[in-house]
């Protein structure tokens, strides 16, 4: 373990002093004191499956009892039955805005649910809300859906004169398919509505390792791809924006968005309790790159920093 804590120690020196060095260590501190605590305890990984947080169930009784539903969709599954509900809460350090090289902290909700007595599944920090229609063996796949933030221009010094871009939301699917049961690859295409009107795909593999009885560690590669329409509206900058903000023009184009790596952290305390520490690089490639905004006011290099924790408790559909 004093080898984990100086390897840490070391990649936390390259990053960003100041505040950013304070939430960088606070995402890693508190998984190396629990794998500490768990080296020095006999562990059954061996009995975990690498590709699952926890498979156990809540022997509990269902905290809240629904009405069955009004109607049932022919080819999807019931609904009837118990469920798993998790909720909770944590803090990203990002980005002001994508492309910036200032950072805020913000908060953001964490929600997931399974069926109860099914295992479950390991879910990364980019993946966005989705739900499982397809399941077959290794192969998974489903709706998705992303909300995107509004970007204000009267919020960040950076962005004067370039106007506002609307709140987007991203619907699609997603696919993902696990060859062995401590790697999973997933893609998902969504369609932007409201602030844009692109298509944006991400790809991402991850490794998943148990490191001790409910302590998960994952690691991977990423890769977006954007249609104009999706990167346009963030990084064109058109003549009267360019004249009110004191940048060259530029018409942004679709392609390569970014490319970068990510790894998590997760422990879970008990059926109910879990906690979680991640980190997410991203440099930013093509004409998102190279976009006045980002080459005068911004950085290419895009880090996440983030913390939350869950409660799991039982629902039961009538």
């Amino acid at each position: 373990m004093r080898g984990v804590a100086r390897s840490l120690s070391r990649i936390g020196s390259h990053a960003r002093s100041g505040l950013f060095g304070i939430i960088w260590a606070l995402a890693w501190l508190p998984a190396v004191a629990v794998a500490q605590q768990a080296a020095t305890t006999p562990t059954k990984a061996s009995q975990t499956s690498p590709a699952v947080a926890s498979t156990s169930s809540s022997t509990l009784e269902p905290v809240f009892t629904l009405p069955p539903p009004p109607f049932t969709i022919p080819g999807l599954p019931p609904i009837a039955g118990d469920w798993i509900v998790s909720v909770g809460a944590g803090a990203e350090y990002k980005p002001d805005f994508e492309g910036a090289k200032r950072y805020m902290l913000s908060p953001i909700p964490v929600f997931s649910i399974r069926r109860a007595g099914s295992p479950e599944r390991f879910r990364s920090p980019i993946d966005s809300a989705s739900f499982t229609l397809f399941d077959y063996g290794g192969f998974h796949a489903g709706p998705v859906a992303k909300f995107v933030a509004a970007r204000n221009a009267n919020n960040f010094a950076e962005l004067a004169g370039l106007g506002n871009v609307n709140a987007a939301l991203e619907l699609g699917g997603f696919v993902e398919y696990f060859p062995i049961d401590w790697f999973r690859m997933r893609v998902e295409v969504r369609q932007g509505f409201f602030g844009h009107g692109g298509v944006t795909a991400n790809f991402s593999s991850d490794a998943i390792v148990p490191l001790a009885h409910g302590l998960t560690f994952s690691a991977g590669p990423r890769f977006t791809l954007e249609s104009t329409g999706a990167t346009a509206p963030y990084f064109s900058v058109n003549p009267l924006q360019a004249a009110l903000s004191g940048l060259p023009a530029f018409n942004a184009r679709g392609g390569a968005h970014s490319a970068g790596a990510g790894a998590q952290l997760r422990y879970r305390l008990n059926p109910q309790w879990e906690v979680h520490s991640y980190v997410e690089y991203q440099r930013l490639l093509g004409d998102a790159a190279a976009s006045p905004l980002v080459q005068l006011r911004g950085s290419p290099n895009q880090v996440t920093v983030g913390l939350g924790a869950s409660y799991s408790f039982d629902v039961r559909v009538k």
